[in-house]
């Protein structure tokens, strides 16, 4: 989930730092250049008080347009700056470089013709720092007796302009920088405080659903909601836990409770059976009804073996799975060869973590019921192997296997395929092996076996509990 949501709050974060550093950017690059334009008003107006005075007549008219181009020259080498005054026609009154002109298009010419009306030229263009060969035009009126006589045009390089702006902009890429790097780590504690309760809830969800009954989470974090969640899921947990607690329990007490005079009238039926010999009226009804009897109590140990297994704790240890496996081999061997089933097995050296008890007797009931559906003539195989974090033992069969839908279902208690309902059996031995390999953290599973039969796989941890 985090994936998921940890790229959103970036995005919307960064999407919002975006949207402000941007009309930060062009704010602080209009400020840079409203400086500049200020400064150049201020000459501007400096160099069109002088050029009053050339204008007016009298004597001292060349002293004074002299010192005005002094200026000017002066003004052109500190700062690189091109200036001139300039006649209503255009002609040069003084200039700060010699041949100097205005051109006929561009913003000189544009400021020029503003400050012809009476009034200093608008703000130049904004300039950008991609820009190097932008220059600012500012023009300021010449006015005497209220008639604008000529015009004082600077222009001016902007290099100084566009790095005061560059680094500017340097220093806001910096801070929306931290603040983007502060905001991801404020996003990924974010998601790991609100997304923390809903892992140790997902992985508790698992530890029941896989049989650890008694998982709980501990609502001490997280939003309000989800500690009210795990409240809530620890409520459920408990009553789910109960209920089973007490359905184990009635089907051991109803188990115990029913063998007990069933075994007495099985007796019962034995010596019944005794007092009437062969052949007389009633011995075959008493033969089936022993049979059904002893049916009955098979059932009975199962559903008491069943619910011993589903509440029983793991003793788990480090188990030589190979070993193990070839030693429930040999010992089903004898009834293989006695069926005329070749029953061999091709183990090697595989740790895993386990129950060995519990272990051996799930092995004991899916070889069991291999043996139960492979014909005469044909094999069932037994292997052990290691796969990354896990050990697995397959036992493989030649049997007519099972349909799709079948698969579905095995290892359901009571269930049993239609096709194979005249094999002796429960219907609870694999119902058992499961429940015994759950508690270990253990699983069984089944699949087709091509051409024809069954492969089921049992998989066991290589590491041990945490």
């Amino acid at each position: 989930m985090r994936t998921r949501l940890l790229p959103l709050l970036i995005v919307l974060m960064a999407g919002v730092l975006l949207a402000l550093g941007f009309p930060l950017a062009g704010s602080l690059a209009a400020a840079r250049q409203q400086t500049v334009v200020v400064d150049r008003i201020d000459d501007t107006a400096r160099f069109a008080a002088l050029a009053q005075f050339v204008t007016e007549r009298g004597p001292g008219v060349d002293e004074r347009k002299a010192t005005l181009e002094g200026e000017l020259a002066r003004y052109h080498e500190v700062y690189g700056i091109e200036a001139g005054v300039f006649y209503r026609d255009g002609t040069a009154m003084a200039l700060a470089t010699p041949g100097w002109r205005i051109p006929d298009k561009g913003e000189p010419r544009r400021a020029f013709q503003e400050a012809l009306l009476g009034r200093r030229s608008h703000n130049p263009p904004q300039v950008w720092p991609w820009q190097p060969h932008a220059r600012l035009a500012v023009a300021s009126p010449v006015v005497r007796d209220g008639d604008v006589v000529a015009v004082v045009v600077t222009y001016s390089p902007t290099g100084q302009l566009r790095s005061r702006i560059l680094q500017g902009w340097l220093l806001i890429a910096a801070g929306v920088s931290a603040a983007m790097l502060l905001a991801v780590g404020a996003a990924f504690r974010l998601t790991g405080w609100v997304l923390k309760p809903v892992r140790i809830l997902d992985a508790a969800t698992h530890d029941i659903a896989t049989g650890r009954m008694n998982s709980r989470v501990v609502a001490a974090g997280g939003p309000p909601e989800l500690r009210r969640l795990a409240r809530s899921f620890n409520e459920m947990a408990d009553n789910v836990e109960t209920v089973l607690e007490q359905q184990r329990a009635f089907v051991a007490d109803a188990s115990h409770q029913l063998r007990n005079p069933l075994s007495a009238l099985l007796l019962r039926i034995e010596l019944l059976a005794l007092e009437l010999p062969q052949g007389t009226p009633g011995h075959e009804e008493i033969a089936s009804v022993r049979t059904e009897g002893r049916r009955l109590a098979q059932v009975l140990d199962d559903l008491l073996g069943l619910a011993l297994a589903e509440h029983a704790s793991a003793d788990l240890r480090l188990t030589d799975i190979g070993e193990l496996a070839a030693e429930r081999v040999a010992a089903w061997r004898p009834l293989a060869e006695e069926k005329g089933v070749r029953l061999t097995d091709a183990t090697s050296a595989v740790t895993g973590w386990a129950d060995p008890v519990a272990l051996s007797s799930a092995l004991d009931a899916v070889v069991d019921n291999a043996l139960k559906f492979t014909p005469a003539g044909e094999e069932v195989t037994v292997t052990s192997s290691a796969d990354g974090a896990t050990s697995t033992i397959v036992v493989t069969d030649r049997g007519p296997g099972l349909t799709d839908d079948e698969l579905a279902r095995i290892g359901d208690r009571f269930w049993r395929s239609n096709r194979h309902q005249n094999v002796k059996g429960s219907g609870l031995g694999l119902s058992i092996s499961r429940a015994l390999l759950a508690a270990g953290g253990g699983s069984i599973s089944y699949a087709h076996h091509e051409p024809h039969g069954l492969r089921v796989t049992v998989t066991v941890p290589r590491t041990g509990p945490h």
